[in-house]
């Protein structure tokens, strides 16, 4: 009796999977994407990151004709996306995009639960945008030269504000410093509202943000930026010469935000991505809106956001031990 109902229950299953067998096949052979794609954004609603990844989302849903979802996830330095994203089924779905904190990450946060290089598939580098060394006008200086010789009169003396510890803000400012030969302090605020404010106020004398941060009150006066930090002059301070062109090429340094997928997405479903991703990047409309912030657009390949991934770990991990030595 209990050999009959086991081949009873033996046959009902063979009789559910093969009834699901047409779906499964129909699944597989679906185009993609056939579904809702959802980009993972590792930061709150509103911030840079998040205002880029919706612009594109918008444009890749009215291509696509599929809906593009933003799920913000916040918190944990930037590494609660990444994880989500890593664990991922790789079947094009789900999808992350990341700033320049990400290659930051690795240095700050030994035991990441994810290997940034291995456990991600690399789509698209999507943008570049510089920082900005701006100072409160009270200070003498009215160019980078200037600044280090007033930083070099007075070692110790000088202070600088930043979003906080590992960000891109503090590694821009640590790196002109280290190119520079200058003891200028760093004091972390929490956010970058907090760390303009706090140079505008006058409890800082400098600082490094992003040209969205710091455009504002460079034109109303309460700021005078004196640097770029990008490989060339951002249009909307074109008047604001680059570190390289002040003689400081080495302090060249500009955020970026890129694309990955999980680990083992198919090429063809990559592929795909990246050239969606770059005619939308290059298209009009989102290169206005990137120029208006300071950014611009940077496509490239997979293996180009590769190198560039193992570059920038490496690069912004000197930094980052650099900065967490004791003066000497």
């Amino acid at each position: 009796m209990s050999s009959r109902r086991n081949r009873k229950r033996l046959a009902l299953v063979a009789a559910v999977v093969l009834a699901a067998l047409p779906q499964f096949a129909a699944a597989l052979a679906a185009p993609y994407p056939s579904r809702p794609i959802r980009v993972i954004v590792p930061s709150s609603p509103g911030g840079g990151l998040d205002i880029v990844s919706r612009a594109v989302a918008q444009q890749l849903s009215a291509a696509w004709g599929q809906s593009v979802v933003i799920d913000n996830r916040a918190g944990a330095g930037g590494t609660i996306g990444p994880d989500i994203v890593a664990k991922a089924p790789p079947d094009g779905y789900t999808l992350l995009i990341v700033s320049a904190t990400f290659a930051v990450n690795p240095s700050v946060y030994p035991k990441l639960p994810y290997d940034s290089l291995k456990d991600f598939a690399p789509v698209i580098l999507a943008t570049t945008q510089p920082q900005v060394l701006a100072v409160h006008p009270s200070v003498a200086a009215r160019s980078i030269k200037e600044l280090v010789v007033l930083a070099k009169a007075q070692p110790g003396r000088l202070n600088y504000s930043s979003p906080g510890d590992g960000t891109m803000s503090q590694l821009a400012f640590e790196i002109f410093k280290g190119v520079a030969g200058v003891d200028i302090v760093h004091v972390p605020y929490k956010g970058a509202g907090l760390s303009v404010t706090a140079v505008v106020s006058g409890e800082t004398q400098a600082t490094s943000g992003s040209v969205v941060t710091v455009l504002p009150h460079v034109g109303s006066g309460r700021l005078r930026a004196l640097a770029s930090s990008g490989k060339r002059r951002t249009p909307a301070l074109a008047d604001v010469p680059t570190m390289a062109e002040q003689g400081l090429p080495g302090a060249t340094v500009s955020c970026w935000y890129a694309y990955l997928a999980p680990p083992r997405t198919p090429r063809s479903i990559v592929g795909k991505l990246n050239a969606e991703f770059t005619r939308i990047l290059q298209s009009p409309q989102i290169r206005e809106q990137l120029a208006r912030d300071g950014s611009e657009a940077a496509p490239g390949t997979p293996d180009d956001l590769r190198q560039h991934l193992a570059s920038e770990i490496e690069r912004l991990g000197k930094v980052v031990r650099a900065a967490a030595r004791p003066a000497p």
